[in-house]
């Protein structure tokens, strides 16, 4: 398969497994606490990486290992706890739609800080792609007074973690095997995650049918939206352009909003407006 072919097939897979996380991060929210959802998804991931992935650890240099640390921190660690707290006052659908921001985080922080070249399209795009959320969480504050959408700012955060690492991995772990890089990430993670999700009082709760549910569709999303989507992302880093790879957030709200219209969730008018702009701006800013 040609490589333009095959970063577009990596971009659609993307979508639909990513597409889908953030319903079943909504699903987990039902028995689990944020904390409990984020750290048992970090788990999960990592048990099934590790055991597939193990191996191959010893093709990364040593010299490589810091960064190998902080990308787990900011394309993992953080992002998981952030979108898991967002999402116990803001809807799913909403929350993937915010979280298409980040290629214009990946074009902001490339330019500022790793070198990367841009063109005023690109600016304008920016631009427009904040008014668009903007509207997006403005609107949804006045039309659903009952949820908190202070708690978007979490989400924007989380993209912009996600622009860091996504700049990280292209710098300065292009060269690896992704399965060495995710292994490596979460071999980082697993022991902070166990620890934290001790404290929380999870085992005191496990035996309970509700619980056990949310931890099923926990364990798919770590399984597949972290430990197989992370490998996926990172063949895409390396074959594309940062900014193309980030891309794959222009699916990812078609795909959260269809499973958000099944789970009974409505955007206004106003709000499809937002989503609209966003998207457009996004697509300015990652046109070469």
């Amino acid at each position: 398969m040609e490589l333009k072919q095959l970063k577009w097939g990596y971009l659609f897979l993307l979508s639909l497994v990513w597409g889908s996380s953030f319903i079943l991060i909504k699903k987990g929210l039902v028995g689990l606490s944020a904390i409990q959802v984020g750290s048992l998804r970090i788990i999960f991931a990592a048990l099934f990486l590790l055991l597939i992935g193990f191996r191959s650890l010893s093709k990364i240099p040593k010299g490589r290992w810091k960064f190998i640390g902080l990308t787990s921190l900011l394309g993992t660690f953080f992002p998981a706890f952030l979108f898991a707290l967002a999402q116990t006052e803001i809807d799913s659908s909403v929350s993937s739609i915010l979280n298409s921001l980040t290629p214009l985080n990946t074009l902001l922080l490339g330019v500022l800080f790793f070198g990367v070249d841009f063109q005023k399209r690109q600016i304008s795009g920016v631009v427009i792609g904040l008014i668009g959320s903007l509207l997006l969480v403005f609107n949804g504050a006045v039309n659903h007074p009952g949820q908190n959408y202070y708690y978007a700012i979490l989400v924007l955060i989380a993209s912009i973690c996600y622009a860091v690492n996504v700049n990280l991995i292209k710098r300065f772990l292009s060269d690896l095997d992704p399965i060495s890089i995710t292994t490596g990430n979460f071999l980082f993670l697993i022991f902070p995650a166990l620890v934290i999700l001790y404290f929380t009082g999870f085992y005191d709760i496990i035996a309970v049918e509700k619980v056990q549910t949310s931890v099923f569709f926990i364990m798919i999303l770590g399984v597949l939206g972290t430990g197989i989507a992370n490998i996926l992302f990172f063949k895409l880093i390396q074959i594309s352009s940062p900014v193309f790879a980030t891309s794959v957030t222009y699916l990812i709200p078609v795909v959260a909003f269809f499973w958000g219209l099944l789970d009974h969730e409505v955007l206004t008018p106003i709000q499809f407006l937002g989503a609209f702009v966003i998207l457009v701006g996004v697509y300015l800013s990652a046109r070469k």
